[in-house]
């Protein structure tokens, strides 16, 4: 019998039946997560479908993250009711200002190697980063698997992406993200496993790495998975008490194609409004003046991403009719970028810290930009009305190139900026 890829092998393990792509299957979920951005929310649809608790609480972590500090009545009651729920359940609860939930469950240490985790965000890819199988699903599936501790897949055929190359001076994971939709469009990928692997996996740190399971989804994929090595041990041994056993695919694994990108000769990526497919190389955009820029999100708000603005922004200032907004990834990582100097560089170009969350990239508080106006930001989408108002104009591109952008006051290639 041929083997078994990674999604494969996790997904067997959890419903105890040999999960070969194709298959439908009930498996087990190890972490379940959801926030307080859903409408309805987990706990509310939980209720309305006649349960009146979770059936493993201390595998539940409800996060508030979306909007914080609450900027409404409405928001701050949605905030207490999530709070109250977790108190009266055993859940865990992640509190307003400690971070963004795909960050936060893998800092705190809430997945491991060879999880099922399911959360109410389509981003949740992010976490297989840690070499796990996440996936985001709606807040009624979300609350059936809160309810019955399982839930069904039919199992996803994988297609490896092999990245050889280096990134080069500039162009940073967040690049090799955009260019992956770039050349696979948003649908090529819909409900496959994307397995990542090679020499330009094994060159980046745990925050490339997020990055680039951050963007399976916005490939259409269901999940995007990465191996286990040296590099995962060492992040995980600092937060993860216990033996890790990390999942790796059989050497003669199924997989349904292979696609090859060198990461070599890449160039700073920016994304077009209105869609994150809509990709180019930063010099076809250079020039265009913005009046907002903003860094954070689940996609690069990490402290290699805050190193890489401060290093554009040292010694220099955010252009006269720009603002420049910083979200740091969680509370842990806005403490080590103070302890780095990071923040005061930050502070002193003229940028504008606001606490850790999904604010400005969901629209909801803390960014909302003006009519009319154009915005280069970090975040993994900018569909029409994202950021909250639909006649702003977003450009995506990596921190550097944001902060670059900050600088010039309009959109500028970050290379100009380093040596």
């Amino acid at each position: 019998m041929p083997g078994l890829t990674i999604a494969e092998k996790i997904l067997s393990e959890r419903s105890g039946r040999e999960a070969r792509a194709g298959a439908f299957v009930v498996a087990e979920v190890d972490v379940l997560m959801a926030h307080d951005g859903n409408r309805p929310l987990v706990i509310d649809t939980l209720g309305e479908l006649g349960f009146d608790r979770p059936a493993r609480p201390e595998r539940l972590v409800l996060v508030l993250d979306h909007a914080v500090p609450p900027p409404t009545s409405v928001v701050a009651n949605i905030h207490a009711r999530m709070r109250a729920f977790a108190r009266e359940h055993g859940a865990h609860l992640v509190e307003a200002g400690d971070g963004v939930c795909h960050i936060v469950l893998p800092e705190r240490g809430y997945v491991r190697p060879g999880d099922l985790v399911v959360a109410s965000d389509s981003h949740t890819t992010t976490i297989g980063a840690v070499n796990c199988f996440a996936t985001g699903m709606g807040s009624s599936d979300m609350a059936l698997a809160a309810a019955k501790g399982a839930v069904w897949f039919r199992v996803p055929t994988t297609l490896r992406i092999v990245l050889t190359g280096r990134l080069g001076t500039g162009v940073a994971a967040k690049d090799a993200a955009q260019y992956l939709v770039r050349r696979l469009g948003l649908h090529r990928c819909n409900y496959r496993t994307l397995e990542f692997e090679g020499p330009g996996i094994e060159a980046m740190g745990m925050d490339g790495r997020f990055a680039m399971a951050n963007v399976a989804v916005e490939l259409g994929a269901k999940c995007g998975i990465l191996p286990g090595d040296a590099v995962l041990r060492v992040w995980l041994e600092r937060r993860l008490i216990g033996p890790l056993k990390f999942v790796a695919s059989d050497p003669g694994a199924v997989y349904e194609e292979s696609f090859e990108f060198d990461l070599g000769a890449l160039a700073p990526q920016v994304a077009r409004p209105h869609s994150p497919a809509d990709v180019v190389d930063v010099a076809e955009v250079e020039g265009i003046s913005v009046q907002t820029a903003f860094i954070g999100t689940c996609s690069a708000g990490r402290l290699e991403d805050l190193r890489a603005a401060a290093q554009v922004l040292a010694g220099r200032s955010v252009a006269r009719g720009v603002r420049l907004v910083v979200a740091p990834g969680s509370a842990e990582i806005h403490l080590a970028a103070v302890r780095e100097g990071i923040v005061e560089t930050l502070l002193a170009a003229g940028a504008a810290l606001v606490p850790p969350g999904c604010g400005p990239c969901a629209g909801v508080s803390q960014g909302v930009p003006g009519d009319e106006e154009t915005v280069v930001a970090t975040s993994p989408r900018n569909f029409r009305g994202r950021m909250g108002n639909p006649k702003a104009r977003i450009f995506l591109a990596s921190p550097a190139t944001v902060a670059a952008s900050a600088v010039a006051g309009a959109i500028t290639d970050p290379r100009r900026y380093l040596s």
